[in-house]
């Protein structure tokens, strides 16, 4: 098999088992192939992860927490299978703890294992396209204190109109993120579905939905107070009054390894060492 290796290049721990995870896998006779931010940590020659893809990489092991996962996402022009190796704090996207990890890649060789798809945001902004996202988009103020308003069209209808400091729109794989903090529900990633919640709401009455991926879904900023499109904490959009953010199922979901483990069982250890 062929594995790409990406880890956060910041983490001396994460780019050391980098190191160890390439070494061992090029010991059972695997081709390895290392991102080149993490390369570079290491010392060695490497990938850009957005060629990556293009080199039928079959799977990609990212070692770090959930934002090294996301951006490796982001970034890969064809998703691949990811298994995700935690060197973060909480790690819900991460399928294996270090200990595990080479027990786990047994099991990839021995074909014990399944493609997991899980489904991202496509969003565009006044029919722009404006990326995609696999734990969500959040609409946020730019000035502090500043309550903006939005109306929710479903179908084409307005479902809600609402004042608060913002508003998250995620996935079910993103309920374990932001929009659980948030007050959201925990929803089984299995699942396609548009999370819709608001942030501190100014009426109580504004609650979170829960609506399928089958709808059509947009957030009309309806606010002269400036705000931005945040897709998965990392790529911003400047919105303007009167905006429209259009959200529908990306085409291309990203790709998950599933070794076996209970999503709800993980959700709960993981909570517990909150």
């Amino acid at each position: 098999m062929k594995f790409a290796i990406v880890a956060r290049p910041d983490n001396a721990e994460a780019i050391t088992l980098a190191k160890t995870v390439s070494e061992y896998l090029s010991g059972r006779g695997h081709e390895t192939v290392m991102e080149r931010n993490t390369a570079n940590a290491a010392g060695i020659s490497g990938t850009a992860i957005s060629d990556i893809s293009e080199l039928s990489a079959d799977i990609a092991v990212v070692i770090g927490g959930d934002g090294t996962v996301l951006h490796t996402v982001r970034q890969l022009r064809k998703q691949i299978p990811i298994v995700g190796i935690n060197r973060g704090h909480v790690g819900f996207l991460t399928e294996l703890d270090p200990d595990e990890a080479t027990d786990y890649i047994r099991k990839i060789e021995e074909g014990k294992y399944f493609i997991e798809e899980r489904m991202r945001l496509h969003v565009l902004v006044d029919g722009e396209y404006a990326g995609d996202a696999l734990n969500e988009a959040v609409i946020a103020t730019s000035r502090p204190a500043k309550i903006l308003h939005f109306i929710i069209n479903i179908d084409g209808v307005p479902a809600e109109r609402f004042r608060a400091d913002g508003i998250i729109v995620s996935t079910p794989t993103g309920s374990t993120g932001y929009a659980m903090s948030a007050g959201g529900p925990i929803v089984d990633p299995w699942t396609d579905n548009f999370l819709i919640i608001p942030l501190a709401p100014y009426y109580l009455s504004s609650r979170p939905h829960v609506v399928s991926s089958r709808r059509r879904l947009v957030v009309e900023f309806d606010s002269p107070n400036p705000a931005d499109l945040v897709l998965d904490g990392q790529h911003i959009t400047e919105l303007s009054n009167g905006s429209e953010i259009s959200f529908e199922k990306s085409s291309e979901p990203a790709l998950f390894v599933n070794l076996g483990k209970n999503f709800f069982a993980k959700v709960d250890s993981k909570l517990k060492n909150l």
